[in-house]
């Protein structure tokens, strides 16, 4: 057992955790980040070229005023002028470890970064300020004194051991869930936090808007999507499918696909494009370089790959500025925390989701630093539950066919795309009858603790969907098809076991 102390305990890898180390280390406090991964190669992040909410200040009311437009009523004015702020004043002290590019106009670029080499840079910057990190650790639960956060439990896959760390304060930036699917770097994106935070009576909202997607080869896991601004897509008789609708949500692929496979072609790119695409997404041609296809001129067959939470909305409730929860020392960043503030009802894509990971990041771990500042005492309550302390007698049962059950019943077509009560209805009978196998008689190991976050993750983003009678952002129902007024609310899911949905206006919520 590796038993350790720290003021600030980081559970996460990612853009967030890393922020948020920055954020508390800087404070004064120390921390310890204990990843499920390798901080600085795990996540949606390492794998992509994310570019940030960049606006100077003279054009942010103008930028603020057309997203909060387009959030549906469901975003926050002052949250998204924070963020703007935040960022500009925070990506440019990364110079030191990592070199931002320079326009042709001889200016320095801050705005988008390569992510392989941001996360590098992350990680040396936070091991600057004497971040202790424990990689391959995840987290399987979290530990409470007289209500309050008292640290985590997991284990060291590599040394075979588990660790308790005592820490008065606990940042959750575990980033999102794309429900075990194809999504390169979701890998570790398995919805932990959710549980995590949920055993403790944290409240999620904007669960429902999560039937996000992304297109990729088919033969492929190379989601990297900024090639087919430029695609022009294909059914099996050669025909053009022509886009129609929310061009966002990708729907007329989803309409192509049920009839049949879809191909495309790169043929519409610019030449200039193509001539910085090695640069822009360099991992995107070796795909098909590797197979002799020439995508700029060969049709190649195409899936759409489910994002889930990652690129869509729902995550933990955040009660205060500092992004701290309802348990008290316990503090969510990133893809972890409910994105509504920023998003309202559309995906943040890549520029607002890093922009709130960085924010969100910086926020939480200076109010974690502050927090360590009050100890609780008394006797240690350990949270965990599905995947760790069977209700009946333990049973050999097969993870991986959870997962397999959660990306068939909350990222298919019928509960993505094409919802309605009925497939809703029959995708939770599916899942909540898996909750219970697994309350009843699954224990032992990560893998376990993942089937369990996966399944809760899926039962909430389900449920969710079926709540809202309506279609709104990303989220969209065939039985429902018009935007509800009544309805122009988040809503607030509480619960493990038992889910239970309540509505609230933003004006209620911060009352």
């Amino acid at each position: 057992m590796l038993s350790a102390e720290a003021d600030v305990l980081i559970i996460g890898g990612g853009m967030a955790a890393a922020w948020a180390a920055v954020g508390a280390a800087r404070a004064g406090a120390s921390v310890i980040m204990v990843d499920k991964g390798a901080v600085g190669t795990s996540g949606v992040t390492a794998t992509a070229g994310p570019n940030h909410w960049w606006v100077a200040s003279e054009q942010r009311e103008q930028a603020v005023t057309q997203r909060l437009g387009q959030s549906l009523a469901l975003g926050d004015a002052s949250w998204m002028h924070r963020i703007l702020a935040q960022t500009w004043e925070t990506l440019p002290t990364l110079a030191r470890f990592y070199e931002f590019c320079v326009n042709d106009a001889g200016n320095t670029v801050y705005s988008s970064v390569r992510g392989p080499e941001y996360m590098r840079a992350l990680r040396q910057y936070v091991e600057s300020l004497g971040v202790r990190i424990l990689d391959h650790s995840p987290a399987f639960e979290l530990l409470l004194q007289r209500g309050a956060i008292a640290g985590a439990r997991g284990e060291r896959l590599q040394a075979r051991e588990e660790w308790e760390i005592r820490s008065p304060a606990v940042i959750l930036a575990t980033g999102g869930c794309a429900f075990a699917g194809a999504l390169l770097g979701s890998r570790t994106n398995t919805g932990d936090g959710y549980l995590l935070a949920a055993e403790t009576g944290v409240a999620l909202s904007g669960m429902e808007f999560s039937s996000q997607f992304t297109i990729a080869p088919a033969f492929s896991t190379m989601t990297r999507a900024m090639s087919y601004v430029y695609a022009t897509y294909y059914d099996a008789a050669g025909r053009v499918v022509e886009p129609t609708g929310d061009l966002q949500r990708l729907r007329f692929l989803a309409e192509a696909l049920r009839s049949g496979p879809v191909y495309a072609d790169f043929s519409r790119m610019p030449q200039d494009i193509r001539d910085r695409l090695p640069t822009i997404s360099p991992n995107v041609l070796p795909v098909f370089r590797r197979l002799g296809l020439d995508p700029f001129v060969e049709k190649f067959p195409i899936a759409l790959v489910a994002e889930g939470t990652i690129r869509g909305v729902g995550g933990l409730v955040v009660e205060t500025d500092d992004c701290e929860t309802s348990t008290p020392g316990l503090f969510a960043a990133g893809d972890a925390a409910s994105r509504e503030l920023v998003t309202g009802a559309i995906s943040g894509g890549g520029a607002v989701n890093s922009a709130w990971a960085l924010s969100s990041g910086i926020w939480s771990g200076q109010a974690a630093a502050r927090r360590a500042k009050q100890r609780a005492s008394g006797p240690i309550e350990r949270t965990g539950q599905a995947g760790l302390r069977p209700q009946q007698a333990a049973k050999a049962l097969d993870t991986a066919a959870f997962a397999a059950t959660v990306r068939a019943q909350a990222a298919g077509f019928s509960t993505t795309f094409f919802r309605d009560d009925a497939s809703l209805g029959r995708a939770l009978q599916v899942l909540d009858g898996q909750w219970d196998e697994i309350r009843n008689g699954l224990a032992g190991g990560y893998r376990a603790r993942e089937a369990a976050a996966l399944t809760a993750t899926a039962r909430l983003c389900l449920t969710a969907a079926r709540h809202r009678r309506e279609s709104r952002g990303i989220h969209a129902r065939e039985d429902f098809p018009a935007l509800a007024p009544h309805l122009a609310k988040r809503q607030i899911l509480r619960g493990v076991d038992h889910i239970e949905s309540s509505f609230a206006s933003v004006e209620e919520l911060a009352a």
